[in-house]
């Protein structure tokens, strides 16, 4: 009997060590270890590119800009964050023909993510980073779906070769002066596309100079240039392009910083 109790008492010792040993084991397993190498590589990933300041959140953290005779794009600190190398670089902006292509798997750079330029003849969105990310194929091309147009409230009017602007709803009588916005005063006018149709910005030529006014006649920018583009820089970066020995281009912000 002493015997019996003596075996039982072994056996008991021996399956407590064995537990022990089991959980110490399962303790060992690197688990933590590997939950904070993932945590690292997540935050490595997600981390944001120091390159791509933000001065002015109304303007795009890259923009074109040519040098010699290619394009690349700068930061708002006028850094080089993508080379010079292409014949044709645009603002990042959403692609539509790429957003509704019927090849599921290219749409997604149709976003405002990437940006179309041209080298050698051949078309390509990059990424931020300046990869090359997708080759343009007519095969993806999709249809556009555009947004219902913004009819514009005001408009340029000639009067006795000069411009001025008008609010076309308004406007009834060119006799009285009291109808215009601004009176006609100008060598030239031209009201750019913009989201805000109440406060859009105006390409103005004075004494063969471009500036830019708005639709209260506020000089935004001064007529200092030769020629301002009638583009879609300001819809697309809130940007001018602009010369002032008529070759040379370059982009201005709304305060008429240099970029």
């Amino acid at each position: 009997m002493e015997n019996m109790k003596n075996i039982l008492n072994v056996l008991c010792v021996f399956i407590s060590i064995f537990v022990f040993s089991q959980t110490k084991s399962v303790k060992k397993v690197p688990v933590k270890k590997g939950t904070k190498s993932t945590v690292k590589k997540a935050v490595a990933a997600n981390k944001p590119n120091a390159d791509l300041v933000v001065i002015n959140k109304d303007l795009p953290v890259l923009i074109p800009k040519k040098k010699g005779d290619q394009f690349g794009y700068v930061n708002q600190n006028g850094k080089f964050i993508i080379q010079p190398e292409y014949h044709i670089a645009v603002f990042f902006y959403e692609d539509c023909n790429l957003l509704n292509s019927p090849n599921e798997k290219v749409r997604k750079f149709g976003t405002k993510e990437y940006a179309t330029v041209e080298k050698n003849m051949i078309s390509y969105r990059i990424d931020q980073s300046g990869k090359r990310v997708y080759q343009f194929k007519e095969a993806d091309f999709g249809k556009c779906k555009f947004e219902e147009y913004k009819q514009q409230l005001f408009q340029a009017y000639i009067l006795n070769g000069f411009y001025g602007i008008i609010e076309k709803s308004k406007f009834v009588n060119a006799a009285d002066y009291r109808q215009y916005q601004i009176y006609p005063q100008y060598q030239y006018l031209f009201i750019l596309e913009g989201d805000d149709v109440a406060n859009p910005m105006i390409v103005a030529s004075n004494n063969d100079k471009f500036g830019i006014i708005d639709v209260n006649n506020k000089i935004i920018i001064p007529f200092e240039y030769s020629n301002i583009k009638r583009n879609f820089s300001w819809k697309l970066g809130k940007m001018f392009e602009v010369t002032k020995d008529g070759s040379n281009y370059y982009y201005i912000d709304a305060n008429n910083k240099t970029y």
